[in-house]
C-alpha cells in the first residue's frame, strides 16, 4: 500500500473541562527558566506563541493515521514544502525507511529541533497508520505488551492552583509518585536554593515517605547550582534531579555527573533524535533518559533510544508520555520503559482525569495505571470532520 497524501494544518486543541475545580486560580510567575537572567521578560513575553500541527497520512485505500506535535507555522511548512512531496508515493508499513528519509533530507537545514519536530508528527502519524491497515494496535507492533499496565506519576506543571492543592489532587487520584518543578535558578543565589529547599521539604512531608518525589529544573540551572542544590536536597530522598542544564551543554552534564555521582540524574525531552541520547549513554552522563516522542522524531525515534538504554543499563522516561497514546503504546512494549509521566498540568483539583484527555481514543490514567486501547493504530476515535473543526 502506497501513500496518497500527507497534510499538515494547524489545530487548537484547547479543551476546557467540565468541572469547576474546587480551588480557585492564583496569580504565579510559574517555574523556573532559562530566562529568569533577565527579569524585564515574563514567560508570555518570550515563549514561541505558535499552535499545535496535526498530520494526516493517508493510504491509497483511503485509510488515515494522525501525529501530532508543537510549533505551528514552521512544522507545517517544513511537512508541506519538503517531507509530503519526497514521502508521497512510498510504502506506507516502511517505517524505518522513511523515518530515515526524513532524517536525512532535512541535515542540510539540521534535523535537530524544528525538524524533529515535524519529523515525529510524520512518524507518528505512519505508525498509526500501519497499525490500522495490519490491524493491530501499535504496541503489538512494537513487539507485544511486556507489561500488565505502566505505573504513572503526575508532575505539578500548573502551578495557579497552588502546589499543595495540586499534589493532594494527584495523591487523591491514586498517584503513587510526584514531580515538583523549581521556581528560581541561579540567579536566585543562596536564598534561592533555601527556598526550593523548602519547597521540597513541605512536599516531602505531605505526601509521606512512600510516595516518589522527583525535581525538575527545566533548563534553568548551571553546574554549581545543581550541585549545591542535589547537597540540600539529600534529606528529602528525590528519586531524581531532572532537565537541570541547557540542552545543548553536554559537557556541563558531564561535569554534574562527575560532581554528583551519587544523585540519579534525568534529562533530555529537550534533546532531538538519537544522537544526543546515545552520547549521554555511552558517557553516562545520565540514569534515565526522558525523550518526548513528539519532538525527538517519534515513536522510531524512542524505539532506537529504549534499545541505547537497555544496551547501557539505563531507562527510559518519555516526556509527558502518557498524555497520549503514541507514549502509552511504546511503555507498554519496552522493557526500558518501568513507568511513565501526566503532565500538562495532570488536572486542576476535583476535575477527573476523563475531562483532561485532550485526543479522543486516549485511556485515562486510572488509580495510578494506565494501559493503552487494543484498537488497531493508536485507537485514536478522531474523524476528518473532528480535525477540520479543529483546524485554525
Amino acid at each position: 500500500m502506497k501513500i496518497k497524501d500527507i497534510r499538515a494544518a494547524t489545530v487548537d486543541l484547547a479543551l476546557p473541562p467540565k468541572t469547576e475545580p474546587r480551588v480557585a486560580r492564583q496569580a504565579t510567575e510559574g517555574f523556573a527558566s532559562p530566562m529568569q537572567r533577565y527579569p524585564e521578560f515574563g514567560r508570555a513575553d518570550w515563549s514561541a506563541q505558535w499552535r499545535r500541527v496535526a498530520v494526516v497520512v493517508t493510504a491509497e485505500d483511503g485509510t488515515f493515521g494522525v501525529g501530532f506535535t508543537n510549533h505551528g507555522g514552521p512544522v507545517r511548512e517544513i511537512v508541506n514544502g519538503h517531507f509530503a512531496p519526497v514521502l508521497v508515493g512510498q510504502d506506507c508499513v516502511a517505517t524505518e525507511k522513511l523515518w530515515d528519509v526524513m532524517r536525512r533530507i532535512s541535515a542540510p537545514y539540521g534535523t535537530p529541533g524544528l525538524a524533529s519536530y515535524a519529523m515525529s508528527a510524520v512518524d507518528i502519524a505512519l505508525w498509526d497508520l500501519k497499525g490500522k491497515l495490519l490491524r493491530r494496535p501499535v504496541y503489538e507492533l512494537l513487539g507485544g505488551p511486556q507489561k500488565d499496565g505502566i505505573p504513572c506519576y503526575a508532575s505539578n506543571t500548573d502551578l495557579s492552583y497552588g502546589t499543595e492543592h495540586s499534589i493532594a489532587w494527584f495523591l487523591e487520584l491514586g498517584f503513587k509518585a510526584v514531580k515538583l518543578f523549581l521556581r528560581q535558578g541561579p540567579e536566585a543565589g543562596i536564598e534561592g536554593i533555601r527556598r526550593s529547599e523548602e519547597l521540597v521539604a513541605r512536599t516531602r512531608q505531605q505526601i509521606g515517605p512512600d510516595v516518589e518525589l522527583m525535581v525538575d529544573g527545566w533548563i534553568s540551572l548551571n553546574v554549581e547550582h545543581a550541585v549545591r542544590l542535589s547537597e540540600a536536597l539529600r534529606p528529602y530522598r528525590i528519586k531524581w534531579l531532572e532537565d537541570y542544564l541547557l540542552p545543548e551543554d553536554m559537557e556541563g552534564y558531564a561535569r554534574v555527573r562527575q560532581r554528583l555521582p551519587g544523585t540519579i540524574l534525568a534529562s533530555g525531552e529537550h534533546w532531538y533524535t538519537i544522537h544526543p541520547f546515545a552520547l549521554a549513554a555511552g558517557q553516562g552522563l545520565v540514569d534515565i533518559l526522558q525523550p518526548d516522542l513528539a519532538w525527538c522524531g517519534g515513536i522510531s525515534a524512542g524505539l532506537r533510544i529504549c534499545h541505547l538504554a537497555e544496551a547501557h543499563g539505563l531507562t527510559v522516561i518519555t516526556h509527558g508520555g502518557m498524555n497520549y497514546p503514541w507514549g502509552q503504546h511504546l511503555a507498554m512494549a519496552m522493557p526500558a520503559v518501568p513507568m511513565g509521566e501526566r503532565s500538562e498540568g495532570v488536572a486542576p483539583p476535583g476535575v477527573p482525569l476523563e475531562e483532561m484527555t485532550i485526543l479522543p481514543g486516549t485511556v485515562p490514567i486510572r488509580n495510578g495505571r494506565v494501559r493503552p486501547t487494543d484498537a488497531p493504530g493508536l485507537g485514536l476515535e478522531i474523524s476528518r470532520e473532528w480535525l477540520e473543526s479543529k483546524t485554525v
